[in-house]
Order: C-alpha cells, then structure tokens, then sequence
C-alpha cells in the first residue's frame, strides 16, 4: 500500500496534529465550523519531511550540535542553520512524494494560485503560537514552483529566529517536524488580523481589529500601519484610522508586488463599521469553538470574509476560573511576597491551603479577590490606604477599575465587605517580651510539628498534614501576632507622616530603624559574613569552594586543612536557615539545605570584600547611627512650638519601631521553617511511590495539587498525561508578567507614578529606603549568577527574604516590583541601603554594567552617561 503523504483540508481534524501541524490542524477544524469560510487546500504531511530528512543522516549530528550551543552564540545558531537549511533545500522530493502533491494541484486547479505555508508540530498550539517564525509564500503558481516553494518550508523549521524560539520554550529540535499546507490564494480587497481579546491590555470583551488594503503581507511586514478598531459587545467603541499609502498585491503571473494608494483613499478605512462587528461576530463563533481567545487572520473578497489562519493568543494571562458571572477584581499574592515567577500546582495549593484568606489560582500564580471589600465603603477607604502605603501601582490600579461606571458595584454602608484592611494595634504595650512570647509560640509549634509528624505515612500523612495546616493557620491569626506586625507598621506610618509634617524630613524612619533587634531576615545576612570569617584563613578551603559544583561538597571540605571549622561554620548557618530559597512560597522551590551551592558564591564573595569581624561592625555601625538620628530629631522637635508634646510622642513611637519593626520578617520565617517540614514529609511519600513504579520520578508531585497527591497515595495510580500537560502549562506560564491588579474580564491593570518631580528621563519607583548613592549597576535575574563588588547596586525583578545575605556587599538596591513593607524594603532600612522599589522593566531599561544614580528618598533611578 502505498503511503498518503498528503491530506485535504476537509479530512483534518485536531487528532492529525501529529500529521499536518498546528496551523494546518487548525484550518481543518476551521473549515468544519458552520459559517466560516476557509480557501479549499490540502497538507502535506509530516511523514514526507521525515523522508526528506532521512535522505541527509548528516542533518541528525548537526541536531545534536545545534542543541548543545549556548542561546546567547547568535552567531554559530546563525551559521549551523544555515547550514542545515541548505542540505535540505538540496534534497531532490521523490517521485512518487512529488507526484501526490501534483495530484493534489490537479483537484484544486493545477494552475490556480495558491499559498504555500509552513505547519509545524509545535506551531498554533495553546501554549506556544510560533508566529512567523517559520515561512510562508504567497501566489506560488504552477507545480514546479510549489514543490520548490514545499522544500523551502521544510527548511524553514531551522531558520535563526525558529530555532532561537524553541530553545527559549524549551522544545527540543528533533522533536518537531514540518507539515506544509497548500491553499487556494485568496486576492483580497481588504485583510488583516482579528484579536478576540484585547491583545495590550487582555480584556476578553473587547475584539481589536487591524485592517489594511489588500494582502495581510503588508501590515505584517510593517510596510503600514493598519486601521484598528475596537468592537465591545457588538459596537465599534474606538478606532484610529491610519494614512496607508501603499499595499501589497499579486501579480497574475506568480508572487507579490508593493503597489501605491490613490491619494483620495490613503485615509479612508479599510472596512466599514458594519463589516467590523460581522467579522468581530465570525471571532466569536471561532473562539466558542476552539474555546479560548483567538489570532485569527481574515481576508475579505468580493464582500465575503475568509479565514486563512487561527492560532491562540497565547500572550494573555489567564483569568481565575468563577462559578458566577459577575465582575471580580483581583490582587496579586506575587508582589506582596516578592514573588512573581509561575509556581508549580503543589506550591499553589499548599499555600492555599494555609493562607488566612481564600486565594486563586491563575497562570501559576496566585490573587485575592477584593471585590467585596471595594465595594463596601466601609472597607474601601481602610484597603486603598493600606495599599497606598504599601505598593502605590496597586492602589492606583485598584482605582482605576473603580472610576470605570457600574464595574464594582458600590453596597450600601453596613453592608459586609470583607474582613478590614488594619488592625487594631493601639492596645499592644510597647514591651520587648511580647516579641519574645510570639517567637517561642511559633519555636514550640514547629517542635511539636517536627516531633509528630515523624510517624505518619500513607494516607494518614495527608490527614495529619491538614490538621497542621489548620495549626498553620492559627499561630498566623494569633490576634497577638497581627496586633504586632500592625504596631511596627504603623509607628514607621507615623514617623515618616509626622516627621516630615514637623521637620520638612522626608522617611526619617529609614535611619531610626536601623539595625532594629530582633529581625530574623537582617540576621541571615549577617550571619553568613561570619561564616565568610571562619573560612577566609583558609586559602585551600576558599580555593576548593572556588570549584565546586556537586551538592555533597560539605562532605569533602572535611579533607581540607581548616576545612571541619568551615564544614561546622556551613552546617549551623544551614541548621538555622537551610529552609530558605529563593521564591520560597512555593513548597517545590529547592531549599539552601537541599542546595548548598546556591550560597558558595555569596560566601566567597563576602570572603573577598570584607574584613573579619564585619557583622559585629555593622550592626553597631547601624545601632549607633540610629541612635544618633533619635537624639538629633527629638532635638529638634523641642525647639519647635509645643515641641515637649511632640518630642515625646516622637520618643515613644520611635521605641515602639524598634520594639515592634524587626519581628515583621519572623512570621515568614516560621512559615518556611513549617514548609520545610512538610516538604521533607511529603518527599519521602513520593519517594515511596517511585519505588513502586507510580512515578517515574519524585518531582512528578510537583505537578499535583495536595489533593491529587493524596489520591495517588491511595490509589497508588497517577495520570502520567496530566503530569506533563501541567509541565508544559508551566513552562508558558514562565513567560507571563502577572499584573497587580486583574479583572474577570481579563484586563490586566498595573497601575501608573503620578509625579512629576523627577528629572527629564529619570526611572520612577517607590522610595523605600533614604539616601542617595551613585555606582555600578549589575543586573541579577538569578541569585546564583551575582558577581558583586563592594559598592555595586543590585538591579532585579524582586528580592524575597533569601536575597538578604547579598544585601550586606552592595550600595543600593532597585528592584520592579515591591512596597514600603515588603521585604527587601525592610532589610534595606535596616542595612541603610539607599533603595527604589516598584520600577517597572528596571532590568531591561538599566544595563548590566551602567553607572546609575538611586534616589532611595525621593523615589527615583538615574542612568549616568
């Protein structure tokens, strides 16, 4: 029998992906939808690019090669592409291969135009659009040029730009082969592209669409700029018409020519208002049927609208699922925890499961939902403020949505709203032992959590986890701990309103809580700077830390002249802070004391820029200049009218912050401390499982919720295909930003600075922490890779409490998402570390290397000539 290496259009379907690739997939999916029209054409098939391939074995060594290149060698991507693009392009289509396609052309009208469009298996698919990264070619006539232009779609999987783009979503190139679809042209008077969700800002009940004179190739290529409407529930609500003074159009003897406008038509719309909303209408039926927004692209001829592609936006961050239809507003969990990367399905339900307010789950990352409590103006003023304080983009985003008419609806006074914003502190005594009595409480349930959950496995385990998540919950809602956190806030609220209503001093607080008792985070620093000191006198144990890369290193150090002081010196900083990592809310994330290396580079730093002793030296440095700040404005305060009365009230909050300011970072810690606990439980369970052939692997429950782990345990049967689409889910969630602020509609709100007392071309943020210094950027996207020097500023996205042991050796700090309370801004304070927070794109704006200038007191970033 002889192989089909070629398929109509109307014989695909979604099961043929395999065969015909995503495009071509999706235009046989399309074509079976009632209503729209898609040109007649056919595929031609995966299994003929295998043929070709297997004519050229050479092709398979220079895979490998091509695999193994660093992402950042453009160059050599550039060369071995080529390459392999040639060796197929060169490959003569068998006869028999050849003559299915010419037959094919025969049905359809040998010498009809058509265009010839790559599809390849990882194209057009929900997590991975592949847009023009491999070819298409438009009014190919004749069989001998559309077996060539065949060959050259082929070869199109390995252009720089498609091979750079699988690399960059993880898709292995020999996993991927190559269909090419074959269709009818269509000569349009009009085409262009159809988002069915607001591509910009997501919302998912306003259609955009963009629209040129003739072939789509010219808004493509950017030779214009299209006409774009905006269509909302059946109605054009804006457009913006463009000047279009050329087109792209075919020529009758095969290919595309650029052709000039009449100048009376240049301005005039490429569709009118009416076409609009009827092809707005034929996105929505798309949509329904494919079941998520659309990138459709849609020709229209002779007044009738053809679809020649479909594929899923997958740019959108997805939108919390609901079981109503009413309006919802969200804030994300992310940027309050100086966390905004994807967590996988296990982290996301096991902080769920132990958070004090009821959380969803969206693109891998967690919101609250505040509707309630904007729309109660009883709590409203209480939540804005506090968000005010904390993160100014939310705020304004949070108000943005409620300026917008009827989106959340206002409830009459009275009415429930939600839990308030603040709460009350004023009855906590400023007494040092109530900070001690919170920390024992807290030391005494992690005991008693370590000690019991020894015994339990199996499904008794998961029951005795939910009773401690329960524990969990309840030494965080101990009113006498939120009552705590709340008086450090508030007297650091109070200090910077009143001290610059009295003095003039802008956030004098930053310099008061300075080197504040008691701040578990600060400590951490400090205390990996002492272990720096056990080290430095030993020149062949820094030399043997210089090279290590396997995790059992501690075992080695042993061998080394000084080397058990240094191994002892490492062991108790990991005893005291091994349950800490970067991205530590989500449980799966690897712990310091599962990963030790992460910290081998930080210590070397410190042994490298610091003297012996420099804890000591810091901290008392610190105590001493706040000290000195104290007594310098309570100074001041007296001589001021009435300024007894003020200097006292000054005096007493400013040793409420020191009491109060440093336990803000303990409740995390002992969060961690407890998920360590688990995690270690629930690995050993999944270590169990791979034993018995359940998972190929233990971090396979990585992909699981706590639910779905607990009925593995029980049943001892896992859905291996659930698993791996939710690791290829959460490979795409890792390109989405999150938005601080997110409706049901699907609108992403970020919010903007509203000042304009900043230097021409300065970078904006939330001052954080007071000073102003000048030095070398470096931008750190994984705390692993920093290489600081003294003096330098670190640039990042976010900074979670396991950044703070870089914050001893740097000079300034700017990060894009954070708030006055969050805890990269705590630890600056406490380390005088002048410090911008909330810049949005910083590490893309600022290079590697820049000199810049942080205005930690006003709030804003220079980049220096």
């Amino acid at each position: 029998m002889t192989e089909q290496y070629v398929l109509d259009l109307r014989e695909v379907d979604e099961r043929q992906v395999g065969a015909v690739g995503g495009k071509g997939a999706n235009l046989g999916r399309l074509s079976r939808i009632a209503g729209i029209h898609v040109p007649a054409g056919f595929c031609v098939t995966t299994d003929a690019f295998r043929r070709i391939m297997a004519e050229a074995p050479s092709i398979d060594d220079r895979l490998e090669e091509l695999s193994r290149l660093p992402l950042g060698d453009r160059e050599a991507i550039r060369t071995l592409s080529a390459q392999i693009r040639r060796t197929i392009e060169d490959i003569a289509i068998p006869g028999d291969l050849a003559a299915q396609i010419t037959r094919a052309l025969v049905r359809n009208g040998e010498q009809a135009a058509y265009a010839v469009r790559s599809s390849a298996t990882a194209e057009d698919l929900p997590t991975a659009s592949f847009a023009g990264q491999q070819d298409t070619y438009l009014n190919v006539v004749g069989p001998t040029a559309i077996l060539q232009h065949v060959s050259r779609c082929w070869a199109s999987l390995f252009t720089e730009r498609a091979v750079t783009y699988r690399r960059r979503n993880g898709i292995d190139h020999r996993t991927v082969h190559m269909s090419v679809v074959v269709q009818q042209m269509v000569l349009p008077q009009a085409a262009g592209i159809l988002f069915t969700a607001d591509p910009v800002t997501g919302n998912r009940k306003v259609a955009t669409v963009d629209a040129g004179f003739g072939l789509g190739e010219a808004l493509v290529s950017g030779l214009v700029n299209p006409d774009v409407f905006k269509v909302r529930d059946g109605e054009v609500v804006a457009e913006a018409i463009a000047a279009k003074p050329r087109a792209v159009q075919a020529l009758p003897g095969g290919g595309t020519r650029e052709v000039a406008i009449d100048a009376q038509r240049q301005e005039q719309p490429a569709l009118t208002h009416a076409q609009v909303v009827r092809l707005v209408r034929l996105g929505r039926r798309i949509e329904a049927y494919f079941g998520r927004p659309q990138d459709i692209e849609w020709c229209l001829a002779d007044g009738d609208f053809q679809i020649v592609q479909s594929r899923p936006i997958t740019t959108l961050f997805p939108v919390p699922e609901t079981d109503d239809q009413e309006n919802h507003v969200y804030v994300s969990v992310g940027h309050q925890q100086m966390m905004t990367d994807p967590m996988k399905p296990l982290g996301l339900s096991m902080w769920q499961l132990t958070a004090m307010v009821r959380m969803h789950d969206a693109g891998g990352r967690l919101f609250v939902d505040v509707t309630g409590r904007l729309a109660s103006p009883a709590s409203r003023a209480g939540l804005l403020d506090l968000m005010g304080r904390s993160d100014p983009l939310i705020r304004d985003a949070l108000q943005t949505v409620l300026d917008r008419d009827g989106f959340v609806p206002s409830l009459p006074d009275g009415a429930p709203g939600g839990p308030p914003a603040r709460g009350a502190s004023a009855s906590v005594e400023t007494d040092p032992a109530i900070v001690t009595e919170l920390i024992e409480r807290s030391q005494k349930s992690v005991a008693a959590l370590e000690r019991d959950i020894r015994t339990k496995t199996g499904p008794a385990l998961f029951d005795f986890l939910l009773e401690a998540f329960e524990e969990h919950k309840r030494v965080l809602g101990d009113p006498l701990n939120l009552q705590v956190i709340m008086a450090g806030m508030e007297a650091t609220w109070w200090l910077n309103d009143k001290l610059h209503e009295w003095l003039g001093e802008k956030n004098a607080a930053d310099t008061l809580t300075l080197s504040a008792p008691g701040n578990v985070t600060s400590q951490m620093g400090l205390a990996l700077l002492d272990v720096a000191d056990v080290i430095r006198p030993h020149a062949e144990v820094v030399a043997f830390l210089r090279g290590v890369e396997d995790e059992s290193f501690l075992d080695e150090l042993a061998k080394l002249p000084g080397g058990t002081e240094a191994r002892d010196a490492i062991e108790g900083y990991l005893d005291r802070y091994g349950m800490r990592c970067v991205g530590e809310i989500d449980i799966t994330r690897p712990r310091w004391r599962e990963r030790p290396t992460t910290l081998v580079p930080v210590i070397l730093d410190n042994v490298r820029n610091f003297e012996p002793g420099a804890a000591e030296r810091r901290f008392e440095e610190g105590r001493l200049d706040a000290r000195k700040k104290e007594l310098d404005v309570l100074s001041r305060l007296l001589a001021l009218p009435d300024g007894e009365r003020k200097a006292d009230e000054a005096k007493r909050m400013i040793d409420r912050v020191r009491t109060f300011i440093g336990y803000r970072e303990y409740p995390k810690y002992g969060i961690v401390s407890r998920y360590f606990v688990y995690k270690q439980a629930l690995l050993e369970e999944a270590e169990r499982l791979v034993q018995a052939g359940v998972l190929a692997e233990r971090e396979d429950v990585f992909y699981l919720t706590f639910q779905e782990f607990h009925d593995v345990v029980r049943s001892n049967q896992v859905d291996h295909r659930l698993i791996q689409q939710r690791k290829d889910a959460f490979r795409s969630y890792q390109a989405l930003t999150p938005p601080r602020v997110l409706t049901s509609e699907g609108e992403s709100v970020n919010g903007a600075y509203h000042r304009d007392d900043v230097p021409a071309g300065a970078l904006i943020g939330l001052p954080v922490s007071a000073g102003t210094v000048e030095g070398r950027a470096r931008v750190v996207l994984d705390i692993a890779e920093a290489d600081l020097e003294a003096g330098d500023i670190l640039v990042t996205p976010y900074t979670d409490p396991s950044w703070s042991p870089l914050f001893v050796g740097i000079a300034g700090l700017v990060t894009e998402v954070g708030g006055l309370m969050t805890h990269g801004a705590v630890i600056a304070r406490e380390y005088g570390l002048p410090a911008v927070v909330g810049v949005e794109r910083a590490t893309r704006l600022i290079r590697d290397g820049q000199r810049i200038r942080v205005h930690g007191t006003d709030g804003y970033v220079e980049i220096l000539p």
